[in-house]
């Protein structure tokens, strides 16, 4: 009993002993098990910066495929205008692949061409031209040469070239000229980029305060580079009147320049011909001359 009683008073492996030589037991797992309890909330946080913005950018992506009944829905999901540009690109590449169930969805294509959203109508445009066989696409490429936003009417113009229509010739030639960027409003140009400035579409341009001393943004309806300036800060402006002119971008003339050469006529000649003397160019400078050549070979066979 004795060396029983001697040896369940030693010290266990965690025990201490304090100055008084009493065992006092202070068993570290319990402060471990605190810290690793104290740590899950900025686990969980670390966690959620990661998955947030996964989820937030997966449920963005084009690249998602989207189930037939899904791309039904986005088509007709006119609050969320991401959603039905997400159909719309789905749509293209299935027509692309030439796959034939995409043609029930036809009708929903078309009917956007009335949206109220520019990029949904632009984006339509460029779908409608992967099916050159579809005669609705046709018709509602030719009511898109009216649109009243430049880059809706350009990419129904290009489009029509895979229907071999020169309908868009008019809008194909403009792509190749500067473009006179005129005011929305009436008020007082508060702000506005300088000459030599290259835009996108959609970058703010200039700050215009109405009527109401309300300054409102005005975004360039184009890429471009600013040419000239019509008007300076501080003057008055009226809705229509031109503040800017911009010339194209390197990326819009080659489309034009390329599909000029299925569809242009020897009225094109010269302005093909100052469009390769006016730029440094090589791939610009190459397209016109095919151009060129292209439009000189169908007059010599007509």
């Amino acid at each position: 009993m004795q060396a029983n009683s001697l040896r369940y008073n030693q010290p266990m492996e965690n025990d201490q002993v304090n100055s008084n030589g009493n065992n006092s037991q202070t068993p570290p797992l319990t402060t471990s098990r605190k810290k690793r309890h104290s740590n899950w909330p900025l686990i969980i946080l670390a966690g959620l910066f990661i998955i947030v913005p996964f989820l937030t950018w997966y449920s963005t992506w084009f690249g998602r495929n989207l189930s037939d009944d899904d791309i039904a829905k986005y088509l007709a999901d006119e609050k969320n205008p991401r959603h039905i540009q997400h159909a719309l690109t789905q749509l293209e590449t299935r027509i692309e692949q030439t796959d034939p169930a995409a043609r029930k969805f036809y009708p929903q294509i078309v009917a956007l061409t009335v949206s109220d959203h520019v990029e949904i109508r632009k984006t339509a445009a460029w779908v409608m031209g992967q099916d050159n066989t579809a005669d609705e696409f046709h018709g509602a490429l030719l009511k898109l040469l009216a649109d009243n936003e430049p880059l809706v009417r350009r990419n129904a113009a290009l489009q029509l070239v895979r229907f071999g229509d020169a309908s868009g010739r008019p809008e194909l030639r403009a792509m190749l000229q500067p473009y006179e960027v005129k005011s929305p409003i009436q008020g007082t140009i508060v702000s506005l980029l300088g000459a030599g400035s290259k835009l996108r579409a959609g970058a703010l341009l200039a700050r215009i305060r109405d009527a109401s001393s309300v300054v409102q943004e005005f975004r360039s309806p184009l890429d471009g580079q600013i040419a000239t300036l019509r008007v300076k800060e501080g003057d008055s402006t009226s809705a229509g009147q031109a503040i800017c002119s911009l010339t194209p971008d390197q990326a819009t003339v080659r489309d034009s320049v390329r599909a000029l050469a299925y569809i242009g006529t020897t009225e094109d000649l010269p302005l093909l011909t100052s469009i390769a003397e006016g730029t440094d160019s090589a791939e610009i400078q190459e397209d016109a001359k095919v151009a060129f050549r292209e439009i000189k070979n169908r007059a010599a066979k007509n």
